[in-house]
């Protein structure tokens, strides 16, 4: 009842995007019981965002995330609206007009770039491309790795630069029992490549590199690891970060250990280079070479690295969304406590959460915190919320002319069960289906 004694009015809330940040804000929502309806809106036709679509397919206790993350899309006042993209099918206005509440987790898609001379040639491209070619993104371009593939450089010192050296450098057969869509397992089976160069700009006591990542590297069979122990020695700085931090500490110990392993000759390596930066990639149209300049005063000279592949994992940055304020340079949606602003002023009923509010920091988990702290701020906003001028059902209504097939959770659901039948029948992780066509055509077979 409101304070006049009156029935109050059903309150109706859409959350865009339906990965980690999204789904927390959902189930924050629905423990706060203040809206009677939550809508998720999700570009892709299938939930969990980076889970499905950015966690390595050889990583699947990481991805069963994922069933935490479902509950609250199982809910009765929930609906899951996939393959609907805002800003293009449906825009930010529209939303807010149909609903008290708007909280946008979209996260990051695309790469910061290094800036440099020759990135745009061939064999150069993005760990966000990469990495949504070989999970099997709807909207990931094919990559077609070079005929003449000897060698690969992954620029970058985090998690998800280990993620692309360890899925170039692996047997190809023990990813068939992954969740790797089987035409990106067969390019990679196909493979030439015998080395991988991973180049970080500082030492080791400064990489992002967690212990389980670094050790699952080192216990690759069939690959070398190589270090050069010059780029082992510590400055004081690095002896106070592995002094005082057992993260530095163990980078540095593990890094040792490869340092001083003989070569097995094996038929593939992997190289790590600290205190390099890129300063050039070279090729008259598809990447030939690049050149590495010291980062680290001393005499090293520039080194010049044959290689046909350039991925750049420096870190991801944000795209501005239609409708809602951008930093260009932070990639970022401004806002105070989750409330988005447009200058100093603060857009009533929408708000960020995520990477796309804080930038592409911490785990998965992080984004449960973040996600808390936005919801409080809507739930403390529900009494001033302004009025909505329509209702989501308006918004499927636009949907259904706009010819926009949304794909359900029901939909999802016989999408799922597909994709672990074929799983099931290879003897692997459930099998992502990676184009929409196909997709569509699963979910409509599915339902008869």
């Amino acid at each position: 009842m409101d304070d006049d004694g009156s029935p109050a009015a059903a309150r109706a809330a859409a959350v865009v995007g339906a990965g980690p940040a999204g789904l927390y804000a959902l189930a924050a929502l629905l423990r706060g019981e203040a809206f009677d309806r939550v809508d998720v809106y999700e570009a892709a036709p299938a939930p969990y965002g980076l889970v499905r679509y950015g966690v390595a397919p050889d990583h699947p206790k990481t991805r069963n995330i994922s069933r935490v993350l479902a509950r609250g899309l199982q809910q009765h006042q929930v609906r899951f609206l996939g393959n609907v993209s805002v800003g293009r099918d449906v825009t930010i206005d529209e939303l807010r007009a149909a609903y008290d509440a708007v909280v946008v987790s979209t996260g990051m898609l695309g790469d910061r770039r290094l800036g440099i001379p020759g990135e745009e040639l061939e064999g150069s491209l993005g760990a966000s491309e990469m990495v949504a070619w070989y999970t099997g993104h709807p909207q990931a371009r094919p990559i077609a790795l070079p005929a003449d593939l000897s060698a690969a450089t992954v620029i970058g010192a985090g998690n998800v630069a280990l993620d692309i050296a360890r899925i170039l450098v692996k047997d190809a057969a023990t990813l068939r029992a992954t969740s790797m869509p089987r035409h990106v397992v067969d390019v990679l089976a196909a493979s030439t490549l015998t080395d991988v160069h991973l180049v970080a700009r500082r030492g080791p006591a400064q990489a992002k590199f967690t212990s389980p990542e670094l050790h699952e590297l080192g216990a690759l069979e069939g690959v070398d690891i190589i270090v050069d122990p010059d780029d082992l020695v510590l400055g004081p700085a690095d002896e106070e970060a592995v002094a005082t931090d057992r993260h530095a500490r163990v980078t540095v110990d593990v890094c040792h250990e490869w340092s001083q392993r003989p070569a097995t000759g094996a038929r593939r390596r992997i190289h790590l280079h600290f205190w390099r930066r890129p300063v050039r990639i070279e090729g008259p149209g598809q990447v030939t070479a690049i050149e590495l300049e010291a980062t680290r005063s001393g005499d090293r000279p520039t080194l010049r690295l044959p290689t046909q592949l350039v991925v750049r994992a420096i870190g991801y940055h944000g795209s501005a969304l239609p409708g809602l304020p951008f930093d260009e340079a932070t990639g970022t949606v401004p806002s105070r406590d989750g409330r988005v602003v447009a200058g100093d002023d603060a857009l009533p009923g929408v708000y960020v959460t995520g990477w796309l509010r804080r930038g592409p920091t911490g785990v998965i988990a992080t984004n449960r915190g973040d996600a808390n702290e936005v919801v409080e701020s809507v739930l403390a906003d529900v009494p001033t919320l302004p009025a909505r001028r329509s209702d989501p059902d308006a918004v499927e209504r636009l949907l259904a002319d706009r010819d926009v097939r949304v794909v359900g959770w029901e939909d999802w659901l016989r999408l799922e069960a597909h994709e672990k039948a074929a799983g099931d029948a290879a003897g692997a992780d459930p099998i992502v289906v990676h184009d929409l066509k196909t997709v569509i055509e699963v979910i409509e077979a599915a339902a008869g």
